[in-house]
């Protein structure tokens, strides 16, 4: 075997989107296993909606909340860095902290009235909660920018909008990504509550496993969500490491 393909059969990552597809695809024909442990229980596995439309608008839910938290994060880390928004910085951060001190529970309880049910109040609570770990990554990555290269981007002839977009945010983008990361690995595992005021993610069998006292439902459900939650998790990591090892390109 040569090294990459010796590198990548020792990594875990394929191992675990391997295993998290073959479940998507596959949970039906677990049935007679799920049948044999838990007999009392018709059918054995959940069949309301096939796993895979579950996990599409698992991720739908999850990509629409991060997109829009990393959106204003960065929006908001950046005015935050600048000299004429420092004076912002405590309401940024405390907006932020307090949009992650409401439980989801509570946001969801409190979106239902004015959002109606479905995935739109799963995606305010998931957009509110993951708003903190990108701003404060995202400030961080910002501020970590050394001062000899700001100099020598102005040095160059750079304007203001160029030093960031080709020189600050390049360099401050794995320390985003981060926050991005915790934020994603939040949401997933957030999101399964959502099931609780109509959305269609994968915690859909796990409450209706608790509803009618169906333990396969439950497992059915927690399995592929904690996957889910772990592959992305990897794939970040690595799209991290990468980034920290691109240069920041430059204008001449």
């Amino acid at each position: 075997m040569s090294r990459p393909g010796r590198r990548l059969f020792l990594s875990p990552l394929p191992w675990v989107a391997a295993s998290f597809f073959a479940l998507l695809f596959g949970m039906p024909a677990l049935s007679p296993l799920f049948r044999l442990a838990f007999p009392a229980v018709r059918p054995a596995v959940f069949d309301r909606a096939s796993f895979f439309s579950l996990w599409l608008s698992h991720l739908g839910i999850v990509a629409t909340a991060t997109s829009m938290a990393t959106l204003l994060g960065v929006s908001l880390a950046v005015l935050a860095t600048r000299p004429a928004g420092r004076d912002f910085r405590s309401i940024v951060n405390a907006l932020a902290t307090i949009g992650q001190t409401f439980p989801p529970a509570a946001v969801l309880a409190l979106a239902v009235p004015a959002l109606g049910f479905g995935p739109r109040p799963t995606i305010v609570a998931l957009f509110l909660y993951g708003l903190l770990p990108i701003i404060e990554n995202a400030i961080a990555g910002l501020e970590n920018v050394p001062a000899a290269v700001r100099d020598a981007a102005s040095g160059m002839g750079l304007s203001a909008w160029q030093r960031l977009t080709a020189v600050e945010l390049p360099l401050a983008a794995p320390a985003i990504l981060a926050g991005v990361r915790v934020s994603v690995t939040i949401a997933i595992g957030t999101a399964t509550i959502g099931s609780t005021v109509g959305a269609l993610t994968l915690g859909t069998p796990i409450f209706d496993g608790l509803a009618g006292n169906k333990l396969p439902y439950v497992i059915e459900g927690a399995v592929p969500a904690a996957l889910f939650a772990i592959l992305a998790d990897m794939i970040f990591a690595r799209l991290e490491a990468r980034l920290r090892s691109v240069p920041p390109v430059t204008h001449n």
